[in-house]
């Protein structure tokens, strides 16, 4: 997640980072920033300090609030207070513009590395607009989210890994068997009725597509 509002080093970062199959969202709404990060659930974020109405400390310290997500502020201040407020404001790493992308690049590398190689608490998976947060059991939508039950998570996390293919019912069962608890059809059956009446409150009745034979697959939400 990119908050910048220089448009053009909000589009350089974005097509370095594209360049290697990085999915940065920019923000352009720059009054409502914690709304957005907590739709997008971004695995890092790269932040201005100089913001429209508040800045990237006050974000900072909002996002602090609700994540441990990765922060890297990216400013042209460049006084040694602004880095130790940075650094006390919840941010992992300071970069000073005018930056070379090969560093800004390798350091973003590095930071996803330390935060993610070890734990996938934070992981997420996500088709179209709909975002699944596997550490929380929570699956968000627009301004909407619901609370997942282990086995309704479990089936969700293999069908988002598997978007636009559809997954066989004998395959979900054995995902859903690592506990050694006893999976069968009538199981599975119940877990897809109870995910498809959430779905169905959050405005996503045709999230989850069967097909006879071929099992289930995941589709993004029309506009």
């Amino acid at each position: 997640m990119i908050v910048e509002d220089d448009p053009t080093i909000a589009s350089i970062l974005a097509k370095e980072l594209e360049k290697w199959n990085y999915k940065p969202y920019l923000v352009t709404d720059f009054q409502n920033i914690l709304e957005q990060f907590q739709v997008e659930g971004p695995q890092l974020v790269l932040m201005d300090i100089q913001l429209p109405a508040f800045n990237g400390y006050h974000w900072c310290q909002e996002i602090r609030k609700v994540s441990q997500v990765p922060i890297i502020f990216i400013s042209s201040r460049s006084e040694n207070m602004d880095i130790v407020m940075a650094i006390q404001m919840g941010a992992d790493d300071y970069i000073q513009k005018p930056f070379d992308l090969t560093v800004t690049l390798a350091k973003i590398q590095a930071l996803l590395r330390r935060t993610y190689d070890f734990t996938e608490k934070d992981n997420y998976l996500r088709v179209g607009e709909v975002v699944l947060r596997a550490g929380e059991s929570k699956l968000i939508y627009k301004e909407a989210e619901i609370d997942l039950t282990r086995n309704e998570l479990r089936t969700l996390e293999l069908l988002f890994q598997h978007k636009n293919d559809y997954v066989s019912r004998e395959a979900i069962m054995v995902h859903l068997w690592e506990d050694e608890s006893f999976i069968d059809d009538n199981t599975l059956a119940v877990t897809i009725t109870r995910l498809r009446k959430k779905l169905k409150n959050m405005g996503l009745e045709q999230l989850i597509v069967t097909k006879k034979g071929l099992g289930y697959s995941v589709v993004e939400a029309e506009e």
